[in-house]
């Protein structure tokens, strides 16, 4: 039995079950597919439920997998022990109706005493109580002796769920030795000690439970096996817990070196150590999964464990955003077995730094209004903390209540948890009240379409059509007829498209035999369609009959950037990633602007891919369907649904061959070949992980190249060329006088230092072999480099380390000369030291180095520390 790392035993066990005929596949992700029964997938059978029910054909009927799982029950508990922990991975071999008892068995066995070589007299077997079948493999064909295989009872080795499969379980465990028993002479497998540590599970999935304790044999027995790798690697390297294992005890390592603490060493800070050990485990993966930190769900989870980690920084000292950098480790641990983790290294340390910086903007506040909420509350003799600061803590400060909850608990108190559900509610009918007002308008306005009917609307079918008029909505009045200004029309049909889903209202004429009317805008309410019109002649009266005809150039225009909407976010997922979501939009007859998740700025070479992908399907004219269908037949066709919307039992799906499929109510081009051209104009941030796309197509694209090539007319003309072929050559010309000039700059720059030096020298002291200098300086970067570098050549026994203040901004330089280099100087841990009094950090070279600081006004204790620093 040979210390083996946590990554080897994973190969291993892989290359074993390999060698058994079993189809070796990746972990699946930790986020369920087609599953909504679970929030994160919490066991390695957990994403092959299908294949043991039979609702689908596994790829083989024998699997070995190593799955990345999540278990946040105890989260308030991972920390207090070393036990208890949100990630870990799960060990796995399976049989889907090929072998049963009789190979599975000796699998384990072989796997453990021979692969992994642990004596066979430190393992015990477990099997149920009536189970004579592995009974008898255990002791008969294994060899095990019949006092080392323990009976337990259907608590302890009978695994099922209500109804449906079920079965017998026989766990092995290893005896840990006597000083970790309880020393009972009857101590064994079962005990409640920590001697015996359960290390394999083999469920043998024989049975259909009825639901009424009736049990029949299954046609198709099954295997499924559980093995903990983290538990596993605990007793291949002799350690006591997971934290201890070889590769997250780096992980806690690098926590103690940023906290400046030693594990072990005092009880509340290896707690804070272990949380943000185990959470930053947990997070990492869970973003390289696609899930991002949110209010709901899964994303609720991620930010829970993500503010619990800061928070516990907190209490370790940390005064830095420092999850970054643990994160870095979890990735360089885990890589080899998980590729996706450098593929996404950018984004998961984005994702992770921008909710970091989220919540260390409110949480000392926080921290300080909850610590004077419960001081309140036990100086009144109170034991629960108000619903009513909970939700304030939540709403103002995002501290999670599970947060609140926990840190409330460590002084003895509980949270009104009623009344923070019931402030909640409150919140979330105010939101809905909000997004129910229509466009402004007054409840009185709203009323006066009670009992209207819903408007027909043919504007995806039609430009023109007749109508009647219904309703004259103006100034919080219904009118029977309108002469001159502006009013609101409801129609009992129209072509007209009404406001919604990001795309602007139609414009359109509004004509009788003896009015014309200017419809000037389109919104919708509740199925009624208001136009908003201005008369340009004539008196348009209730119950007339109305032509609609619709600026169709501009609806054109509106419908090729829509189609483009739809095609932008496909290719924007296909070359980001799936965790691009829409988070809003908006189309007009000029441009469309698309807002998506995404925790980085894209770069020039990501936008020219997206627009080229873009354009590429323009350029095959896809036909682009629309089609009504209920809303399972549209997810089962790929369809995709704006994140949170609610929709009916009809939905509108438009899909553009392969490339795109939504769900959407808006107008479209017929042909993608319609939209002409797509171009980017700008790429921005909106909010904490959400980017902005805008863009043009068709006769936009047109305008924008016409704008350009005026640019650049003028810019020959002020270039002094008529010929815009000429530019960069004179652009070239530009740079080279630019660059002598400042070349002539950095000259007049030495000079100017060099005659400053004098100055400086009347100040220098001297320690030992060696003269120091320090000062404050009101010089640029550049001129100090000059400085300092004059310093070096004229004298070798010299340090100076100087202070650069430029306003708001402070830098440290420093310089130390050949000799002073010999005496034991160094000018980079000198300024390691120096920066650090100021909040900054930084170093450099022996000889020279440069560093940045924060607060300037212990500019004057960082100088007089250099003394100190000299040998």
């Amino acid at each position: 039995m040979q210390w083996t790392s946590l990554n080897d035993l994973r190969e291993k066990y892989l290359s074993f079950f390999e060698s058994k005929g079993h189809l070796r596949l990746p972990s699946f992700p930790l986020v369920p597919i087609r599953d909504k029964s679970l929030l994160l997938i919490n066991s390695g059978m957990a994403p092959m439920k299908k294949f043991f029910t039979g609702e689908e054909e596994p790829p083989r009927r024998r699997v070995a997998t190593c799955q990345k799982c999540i278990r946040t029950p105890d989260l308030e508990r991972v920390g207090h022990t070393a036990r208890h922990g949100t990630y870990f991975e799960m060990l796995g071999n399976f049989s889907f109706g090929d072998y049963f008892k009789e190979e599975a068995i000796p699998f384990a066995w072989e796997f453990l005493t021979k692969t992994l070589e642990i004596p066979e007299n430190l393992l015990w077997p477990s099997i149920y109580e009536n189970d004579e079948e592995a009974f008898h493999i255990w002791r008969d064909v294994i060899g095990v002796p019949e006092e080392h295989i323990v009976r337990l009872g259907k608590a302890d080795n009978f695994w099922e769920h209500g109804a449906g499969p079920c079965g017998p379980c026989s766990e092995i465990y290893f005896d840990r030795g006597e000083k970790y028993g309880c020393g009972s002479p009857d101590c064994k497998p079962g005990c409640d000690c920590d001697r015996y540590m359960e290390i394999w599970n083999n469920v043998f999935s024989q049975f259909n439970n009825d639901g009424n304790g009736n049990y029949t044999e299954l046609a198709q027995k099954n295997i499924d096996t559980g093995m903990g790798l983290e538990r596993l690697a605990c007793v291949m390297q002799g350690v006591d817990n997971l934290f201890e294992v070889d590769t997250v005890r780096r992980i806690l390592d690098t926590v103690c070196r940023i906290a400046e603490k030693t594990y072990g060493q005092d009880a509340d800070d290896d707690v804070s150590i272990r949380v943000i050990t185990d959470h930053l485990r947990s997070a990492t993966f869970m973003i390289a999964d696609g899930v991002t930190p949110s209010n709901e769900g899964r994303g609720y989870v991620l930010r829970r464990i993500l503010r619990r980690a800061s928070r516990h920084g907190k209490l370790l000292g940390i005064r830095r955003a420092f999850l970054c950098e643990v994160s870095e480790v979890v990735i360089g641990e885990n890589k080899d077995a998980y590729p996706e983790l450098v593929g996404k290294h950018d984004y998961i340390l984005k994702v992770i730094s921008l909710e970091e910086e989220r919540f260390q903007a409110t949480i000392d506040a926080g921290l300080s209004i909850l610590r004077d909420c419960i001081d309140k509350t036990q100086k009144d003799g109170g034991k629960t903390l108000s619903g009513d600061d909970a939700f304030k803590l939540y709403d103002t400060y995002g501290f999670p209540v599970d947060l609140t909850r926990e840190i409330a608990a460590e002084s003895g108190l509980a949270v009104d948890d009623e009344a923070f559900r019931a402030l909640m509610e409150e919140q979330r009918v105010r939101a809905r009240a909000a997004r129910g007002n229509i466009s402004g308008w007054s409840d009185s306005s709203k009323s006066l379409l009670e009992g209207m009917p819903e408007t027909v609307f043919e504007g995806y079918e039609k430009t023109e059509c007749t109508a009647k008029v219904l309703a004259i909505l103006a100034d919080d009045m219904t009118l029977d007829s309108l002469s001159e200004g502006e009013a609101t029309v409801i129609l009992d049909r129209t072509v007209c498209y009404g406001e919604g889903g990001g795309q602007v209202g139609d414009t359109a004429l509004m004509a009788t035999d003896s009015a014309s009317l200017s419809v000037i805008d389109t919104k919708k309410t509740d199925g009624i369609y208001l136009h908003a019109v201005s008369v340009r002649e004539g008196i348009l009266n209730v119950g007339d009959t109305v032509t609609v005809t619709l600026e169709n150039e501009r609806r054109d225009a509106i419908r090729r950037n829509h189609s483009a909407c739809h095609l932008l976010q496909a290719a924007l997922r296909a070359l980001l990633g799936a965790h691009v979501e829409q988070a809003g939009s908006y189309v007009d007859e000029n441009r469309l602007r698309f807002d998506f998740s995404h925790f980085a700025a894209m770069t020039a070479e990501e936008l020219a891919a997206v627009e080229n992908r873009v354009n590429r399907a323009i350029l095959a004219a896809i036909p682009v369907d629309t089609v009504v269908t209920d809303i399972e037949s549209a997810r089962k066709e790929g369809a995709m649904a704006l994140f949170g919307e609610k929709y009916g039992d009809s939905v509108r799906m438009v899909k553009m061959g392969d490339v795109s499929c939504e769900l959407c109510g808006g107008t479209h081009v017929k042909t993608t070949g319609m939209i002409g051209l797509f171009k980017i104009l700008s790429e921005s941030s909106v909010a904490a992980g959400v980017r902005r796309i805008e863009a043009t197509t068709g006769y936009g694209v047109l305008a924008l190249l016409a704008d350009k090539d005026a640019l650049l007319t003028e810019t020959a003309r002020e270039l002094k060329t008529n010929n815009v072929n000429e530019l960069p050559r004179r652009a070239v010309l530009l740079r080279e006088e630019q660059k002598e000039t400042l070349r002539q700059l950095e000259s007049a720059t030495t000079k100017l230092a060099e005659a400053q030096l004098d100055s400086l020298l009347a100040k220098a002291e001297t320690k030992g072999a060696i003269r120091y200098l320090t000062a404050k300086l009101d010089m640029k970067a550049d001129a100090a480099r000059a400085l300092c570098d004059s310093i070096k050549t004229r004298y070798a026994d010299m340090v100076a380390v100087f202070a650069l203040v430029d306003g708001e901004k402070l830098n440290f330089i420093a310089c130390c000369g050949a000799d002073a280099v010999k005496a034991g100087a160094h000018a980079g841990k000198i300024l390691g030291e120096v920066s650090a009094v100021t909040g900054g950090r930084g170093g450099g070279r022996p000889d020279s180095a440069m560093s940045g600081g924060k607060d300037i006004s212990r500019v004057d204790e960082a100088l007089k520390l250099v003394e100190s620093l000299l040998p």
